[in-house]
């Protein structure tokens, strides 16, 4: 019963969570369905496409979610249940969501800019070129973190079609991936050119989920990890260039039903294996192991390592990069920026409870990845018998579930990588890469930041997981610190309430820049025993972030000092 009462806890809490501090944040923010969105006034059929509420809800989360709010919650489980639950709910609707839902705000009231341009306005323009460089970064090791994930998933020794028995997890996982992506441009035609209303589309579109599933079950794609990577980075180039009604939009759309169906069935498993008794899995995760585990102290390596569960500087980007150029309505803000993040905080206790179900195996090392200990956790909720139909057929659907998520996450992560790249050489009075001259204009082009981040994050991701996925934490929870900053600042200009953002914006910058700093102690000792140049990489990478954090805090903490100055003067 510990597992139900966890859950139900949680879902409470964040419906509380956003009933009263959600509408309370629209209220001082002053968000208003009268007002015309950037997706209205700037349409022009490739990033600027007004889309349904459910289309947007769906790309949204499904890019949000990713592998983050499984990953996360399951590695820091060894903490115990309780500090887990109560970071992914306190952190969920006080820190995760207001810097969602900010974000996306910010960013609609400025033609639906990126957090760069936003801070432009607020703190200037070398606080602009410090906070992109250090979002590319990020990016760089989301796409080799998620392009790393992906290809393992689909990676298989064979070659070629396979059929029967002979189909393996990892083959279904791929064909169904792929059909995805065929599905996903069938919609779109179908709703964007072809004039089919969103519901009769999305009952077609569920269908050829099924039917994509079906067909998985039952065949699969073989081939080696290195070729995934290569056709991957293909596929995610070609993803960022095209309209994002082609792909983007019905892709995120349609995954976010796995998503749901993922979640439901999750929660049906909690339920009833409380009532089955010894057929099914026990929660067996303790409430507290210690202030110290293998992670390290409970501060910072809770905060960093549950990540999406509670706060994401990654959405930031997501919010202001594609999210803000699609929202038809100011209305619909609040849904999609703080609804989507409470629904992922949501996830990530899910996610919890699934470990906890096999937890003493995942301590003993039994899993390759949290990605198979969710799954197992879960399928174990409804049968202990591995070779069932029951267990396979769920063990598959959410491993598929997984990749499919992160595969979300990859294609819009390189499409802001795409935006933020331009911006970088753009300067003012300059719209897009054809407004820029010499140099500028051809580095501005969005092929060339499309090509250069999809090579190097590939060619990370070549890497071991473990090498990369520990920078991706820290670096993702400094960018939420950042992001709260940079929307704080641009509150504070227009004379908008901002003081809910100081608390959550000091405690990750401190939070991540401790982790960051024990991180290089730790990595300096390893690089002097040796020269993997993995240990190194990961030592340049973290030392440019605190650098580049650092300068950006003093331009923060000197806007804040700029404005309070001139608050007191009026």
């Amino acid at each position: 019963m510990t597992a139900v009462l966890i859950i139900l806890a949680a879902i409470v809490l964040l419906v509380i969570g956003y009933v009263t501090y959600g509408s309370w944040l629209a209220k001082q923010w002053g968000v208003d369905p009268s007002r015309k969105t950037p997706a209205v006034e700037m349409e022009d059929g490739v990033d600027y496409v007004a889309a349904k509420p459910a289309v947007l809800m769906g790309h949204h989360f499904s890019s949000i979610a990713g592998a983050g709010p499984i990953n996360g919650p399951i590695q820091a489980s060894v903490f115990g249940w309780l500090p887990v639950f109560l970071w992914c709910v306190i952190g969920g609707i006080f820190f995760g969501g207001l810097q969602d839902f900010g974000s996306l705000f910010a960013s609609i009231r400025n033609e639906g800019k990126s957090v760069g341009e936003i801070i432009k306005t607020s703190m200037g323009d070398r606080a602009k070129k410090l906070f992109i460089l250090f979002a590319l970064l990020v990016l760089i090791m989301v796409i080799a973190s998620f392009v790393n994930v992906v290809a393992g998933t689909f990676a298989s020794e064979a070659t070629g079609f396979t059929t029967g028995d002979a189909v393996t997890g990892n083959e279904t996982t791929a064909i169904v991936s792929v059909l995805f992506i065929v599905l996903a441009i069938i919609y779109g035609l179908l709703t964007n050119r072809a004039g089919l209303k969103t519901l009769p589309a999305t009952i077609i579109g569920i269908i050829g989920i099924v039917a994509a599933i079906a067909i998985g079950l039952n065949c699969g794609l073989a081939m080696s990890r290195t070729t995934w990577i290569i056709l991957i980075g293909v596929y995610i180039a070609v993803a960022s260039l095209i309209p994002v009604w082609i792909m983007l939009q019905p892709r995120d759309y349609l995954s976010s039903f796995l998503l749901y169906a993922m979640m439901a069935v999750a929660v049906v498993g909690i339920f009833f294996s409380a009532f089955t008794g010894d057929k099914t899995a026990t929660f067996e995760l303790p409430m507290f192991t210690g202030w110290s585990t293998s992670l390290g102290g409970m501060f910072p390596a809770l905060f960093i390592t549950v990540a999406c569960g509670a706060c994401s500087g990654f959405h930031s980007l997501i919010s202001t990069g594609t999210s803000s150029k699609q929202l038809a309505n100011e209305k619909d803000a609040k849904p999609i920026g703080y609804g989507s993040m409470l629904i992922e905080s949501a996830l990530g206790v899910v996610s919890l409870i699934a470990v906890g179900m096999v937890f003493k195996r995942y301590t003993d090392g039994e899993f390759g990845s949290p990605a198979v200990a969710f799954a197992t956790g879960i399928a174990s909720m409804f049968s202990l018998d591995t070779a069932s139909h029951v267990y396979n057929v769920i063990y598959t659907l959410l491993t598929l579930a997984v990749s499919v998520f992160a595969l979300t996450s990859l294609d819009t992560g390189t499409r802001l990588s795409r935006f933020m790249f331009t911006e970088l050489f753009l300067k003012d009075g300059e719209a897009t890469w054809k407004d820029a001259t010499g140099a500028r204009k051809f580095l501005a082009h969005p092929l060339v930041g499309t090509v250069f981040m999809v090579v190097v994050g590939c060619y990370l991701g070549g890497m071991s997981l473990s090498a990369i996925w520990g920078l991706f934490g820290a670096a993702n929870q400094l960018l939420a610190g950042l992001a709260l900053m940079a929307v704080a600042a641009w509150l504070g200009q227009i004379g908008k309430n901002n003081k809910m953002f100081y608390i959550p914006m000091v405690f990750m910058l401190v939070a991540t820049l401790t982790f960051l700093v024990i991180k290089i102690k730790s990595l300096i000792t390893i690089c002097m025993a040796g020269t993997e140049w993995g240990n190194w990489f990961q030592l340049v990478i973290a030392v440019a972030m605190v650098v580049l954090a650092v300068f950006l805090v003093i331009e923060g903490i000197g806007t804040f000092s700029k404005q309070s100055k001139n608050k007191a003067k009026a």
